[in-house]
C-alpha cells in the first residue's frame, strides 16, 4: 500500500425506509479537517485522471456504479515512490480511500451505467489558485495502462 493511503470498509445500514452509509466521520482516525464535499460522475469506459494535490487530502467514496480507482506515488520523499495501487470500488465494494497530497490519482468507470463519487477534501477549491495539477491520462511517465485486463 502506498505510504499514507488508507482504505476503510464501509457498512451499509438498510431498513424498510432505505439505506444509510457513513462515509467520513470527524472521529475517524485518519480524518484531518473539513474543506468541502463534492460529487463527480463518470460515464462507462471514461477515464478521469490523472491529477494530484500539493496540500489537499481526498477522502473518496464511490456511491453508485463501479470504478477502478488507481493511485500512483509520485512523491520524492516517500518510501513507496513509484508504487501503484488499484482499487475496485462502488456497489460491489463499499470503501473509502484516503489519498494524501502528492499521490497521483484517477478513476475509470467499469460498470454499465454512470458512476457517482462523493469526495470529502481537506481544502476548499480555490478557483483563482487551484491545488490541482493534471497529468494526461494516457501519455505520461506513470507505469499504468487503463485498458481492461481480459483473460
Amino acid at each position: 500500500m502506498i505510504e499514507g493511503v488508507k482504505v476503510k470498509k464501509l457498512k451499509m445500514i438498510p431498513d424498510e425506509r432505505g439505506r444509510l452509509m457513513e462515509m467520513v466521520r470527524a472521529d475517524d482516525e485518519d480524518f484531518l479537517k473539513f474543506g468541502q464535499v463534492y460529487m463527480t460522475t463518470c460515464y462507462p469506459g471514461v477515464v478521469k485522471g490523472w491529477h494530484y494535490h500539493k496540500k489537499q487530502y481526498d477522502y473518496m467514496t464511490a456511491v453508485k456504479g463501479m470504478l477502478k480507482i488507481v493511485l500512483y506515488d509520485n512523491r520524492d520523499s516517500s518510501s513507496t515512490r513509484g508504487e501503484v495501487n488499484e482499487f475496485f470500488a462502488g456497489d460491489s465494494n463499499l470503501i473509502r480511500i484516503t489519498i494524501p497530497p502528492g499521490v497521483c490519482h484517477g478513476f475509470k468507470c467499469i460498470g454499465t451505467g454512470e458512476a457517482i463519487v462523493i469526495n470529502t477534501v481537506t481544502e476548499p477549491y480555490r478557483y483563482e489558485d487551484p491545488d490541482e495539477f493534471r497529468i494526461h491520462p494516457h501519455h505520461n511517465d506513470i507505469p499504468y495502462e487503463w485498458d481492461r485486463q481480459d483473460g
